[in-house]
């Protein structure tokens, strides 16, 4: 490979599965794919495909992006999970690029939005805290871009992360849906 660090950046946030390899700042390789399910199963090879269209191998990378969110809960989880433990496993860093980092750094004038179920979207409220509002609330919404631009600016915002910054973690703006079970547990029997 070339004097350029390599960086992987990809996101499963949305409704997509997306990555791209950069080599500094100029894009080796990019696929995104449109899902609502299956992220899971589909990113590692995903992945893999990127690599080797942009002729590397785990080993080449120097540094891993990953979109932390806001969106959905599970699709963040399983690439935040994916980043760690490929950042561990190759000894590299891996960082935490935001939905909102990435619509600022785009330069577009405007209120970042991240879409959200039920007529809402996650916006940054006052002091830059994360907030979920109804989408009409905002008269001036930029959007999220394509999956494979966010992938490309995950990379591209990632590469320019300071090396201490602390590994990647959920963007949550709003407690998941799921509820602890109500049943009483189980009495456990000692074999005694």
């Amino acid at each position: 490979m070339g004097s350029e660090p390599l960086t992987l950046g990809f996101d499963t946030s949305a409704a997509h599965c997306a990555a791209a390899l950069l080599s500094g700042g100029r894009v080796l390789a990019a696929r995104a794919e449109e899902m609502g399910r299956g992220q899971a199963e589909r990113l590692m090879p995903l992945l893999e495909e990127v690599l080797a269209e942009g002729g590397a191998a785990w080993r080449d990378l120097d540094r891993i992006g990953v979109g932390i969110g806001p969106g959905n809960f599970t699709g963040i989880r399983i690439s935040v999970a994916a980043a760690r433990g490929m950042a561990l496993s190759l000894d590299i860093s891996a960082f935490g690029i935001s939905t909102f980092d990435v619509i600022r750094a785009l330069g577009e004038d405007g209120t970042p939005a991240v879409p959200a179920p039920r007529g809402m979207v996650h916006v940054l409220g006052a002091g830059a805290v994360p907030a979920l509002i109804p989408a009409s609330d905002v008269s001036d919404p930029v959007g999220p871009p394509p999956p494979s631009e966010m992938a490309r600016m995950i990379a591209l915002l990632a590469r320019d992360v300071p090396a201490d910054a602390p590994p990647p973690a959920p963007l949550y703006v709003r407690p998941a849906d799921a509820a602890p079970a109500r049943d009483v547990p189980p009495v456990i029997l000692d074999d005694a």
